[in-house]
């Protein structure tokens, strides 16, 4: 019957939880760039309008009145182009994530996501009851009709999805609108799935992603559409917003009625196909930490952030961060020396904050320490020196960070990695003290090589900080190993533990020797209640500490 040409656009947005106003002038400032090039249909992601995830902001009816009320006077400003936007729709006093496509000022038909996701971070069946329709839409412009479906996030990952009935139904053109938080290398298994869909079901798919940090998520964006081959023909770019606009050939349809989307022809410069490149693994985390650490600032109205900043890899790398999202005025670094700190540890943090260029402020402790222990010494009197004093240390650093955080208005910054979180290898009320923790769920030995990628762009991190053995400095001749399992063995036991539920029989079995795995386990899991007390945190494992994996404090279960 042939083909003939439709323009269409995924607008991958950075939107905000709760700025219904915000993000619906942002999604017209996007369609009004659609239209000026000629766009026929544009879709936004997944719940665009509220904001992902709103959490128990849905449980508020005057929140959901409010988002009907600004999804239908949104609808009042669009025209001759169809829109397709994420939002909640409420039916008969149920609440339903749902994506309203409109046209011509109205909203023409509503969608509601079937597939409702309830794992990991996600918590959808508590809030949202699930869709039992698989619509279609027909369209029509001057040069012949097609027929297109809609479906949401999940519903694309499953059979049991609406893509199969849609395909059936004639449509040709699938928009799947998404809010899909990034972890590492999470885009590779997006495009398999949708790649095969496609396929199998010999339609386009335009897979439409969020963009933006929101709390412990970043949305990675990286939008793309796939022809009915399987094959990628665009692809946005990450963690960036982004008008991704492409030109497809859909099939003639014949269709005799149920025509609601008529399309009028418009002037269409040639516009070129734009298919980014996948990132490193070191890029993508790095760029992923960025832009949470920026949006987490920004949308909460922090003007500056303070980081205890050691000599060590984990501040070094976390300052850097910092820098990189916010720029070197909005960083204040703190030097808090102790009578353990070494010389290389002085050099090292002064190097670092002179290639930032930030400013940094030295406060010795030594003073305090020694008014904690001789205030505490006849208490303490006839015991040996201990963790104790290492975490007195930790904890006036704490205390001294928060004291310029309450007079300054500025965020703290918390330094420690996934490893130290995992095994509470870090002081409560000490340096896990701070509104934000960027590297929470950064393992040690990933740690070292965003150092290494960040100064491979331009050499910030002095090169001794990398090559040093760890070491907290809280106690004379102190290296991380005389508490914990060279990294690199403790990061593999923790990536079998805590994101895949291993048991120690199987991490044994993998060759991990069993008294170390016994040890480590029994370390996680008594530090559950550290972790509870602990600030949110970028996630960028598939499975990181918080909404990813929720387990009891007290427990007796070991294995």
């Amino acid at each position: 019957m042939g083909k003939f040409p439709v323009r269409i656009a995924c607008a991958q947005i950075n939107c905000t939880v709760g700025d219904l106003k915000g993000n619906a002038e942002k999604i017209l400032e996007y369609i009004e760039k659609a239209k000026g090039k000629g766009v026929d249909i544009v879709a936004f992601p997944e719940l665009a309008i509220t904001g992902y995830p709103p959490d128990d902001l849905l449980l508020k009816t005057s929140f959901i009145n409010d988002n009907l009320k600004t999804i239908r006077e949104l609808a009042k400003k669009i025209g001759d182009i169809i829109v397709i936007a994420g939002f909640v729709d409420r039916t008969q006093g149920k609440i339903f994530n749902a994506a309203a496509i409109i046209h011509r000022g109205k909203i023409k038909a509503i969608y509601h996501k079937k597939l409702l996701p309830n794992y990991g971070v996600f918590d959808e069946k508590r809030y949202f009851s699930q869709g039992d329709e698989n619509p279609v839409y027909r369209a029509e412009t001057e040069q012949g009709r097609f027929i297109f479906g809609v479906s949401i996030c999940e519903d694309i990952w499953h059979d049991t999805g609406p893509i199969k009935i849609q395909a059936k139904q004639k449509a040709s053109l699938i928009f799947n609108i998404n809010a899909s938080p990034y972890h590492m290398e999470k885009i590779k298994e997006r495009e398999k799935i949708v790649k095969d869909m496609a396929k199998e079901n010999n339609v386009y798919i335009v897979y439409t992603n969020l963009v933006g940090g929101q709390d412990e998520l970043v949305f990675d964006g990286q939008s793309f559409i796939v022809e009915p081959g399987g094959k990628i023909v665009s692809r946005a770019d990450a963690f960036k917003e982004q008008l991704l606009i492409h030109d497809i050939e859909v099939p003639l349809r014949k269709i005799r009625n149920n025509i609601i989307f008529r399309l009028n022809e418009r002037k269409k410069e040639k516009i070129s196909c734009y298919l980014s490149q996948h990132l490193s693994l070191e890029q993508e985390i790095y760029e992923a930490l960025v832009l949470g650490l920026r949006d987490y600032v920004s949308k909460n109205g922090f003007q500056k952030t303070v980081i205890g900043i050691s000599g060590g890899i984990d501040s070094a790398l976390v300052t850097t961060i910092a820098v990189d999202a916010l720029g070197k005025n909005r960083v204040i670094g703190v030097f808090m020396p102790s009578r353990f700190t070494s010389q290389d540890s002085i050099s090292d943090a002064k190097n670092l904050a002179q290639n930032l260029g930030i400013k940094l402020l030295e406060i010795p402790i030594e003073e305090i320490f020694s008014s904690y222990l001789k205030t505490l010494q006849p208490h303490f009197e006839n015991t040996k020196p201990d963790i104790t004093e290492e975490n007195i240390q930790a904890r006036i650093r704490g205390n001294l960070l928060m004291a310029l955080s309450n007079k300054f208005g500025y965020l703290v910054l918390t330094t420690g990695n996934k490893s130290e979180i995992s095994t509470g290898y870090a002081t409560l009320y000490g340096d896990m003290a701070g509104g934000f923790a960027v590297i929470k769920d950064v393992p040690k030995t990933i740690v070292y090589k965003l150092a290494r990628y960040r100064n491979s762009l331009k050499p910030v991190i002095p090169e001794h900080i990398i090559t040093r053995e760890p070491t907290a400095e809280l106690r004379a001749n102190q290296k991380d190993t005389d508490s914990l399992p060279p990294y690199e063995i403790l990061d593999e036991i923790l990536k079998m533990y805590v994101e895949q539920d291993k048991s120690i029989d199987y991490i044994t079995k993998k060759g991990f020797d069993r008294d170390t795995t016994a040890r480590v386990v029994r370390m996680v899991d008594r530090s559950e209640y550290k972790r509870r007390q602990a600030p949110p945190g970028i996630k960028i494992t598939p499975r990181s500490f918080g909404k990813d994996r929720r387990m009891p404090i007290t427990n007796k279960y070991c294995g």
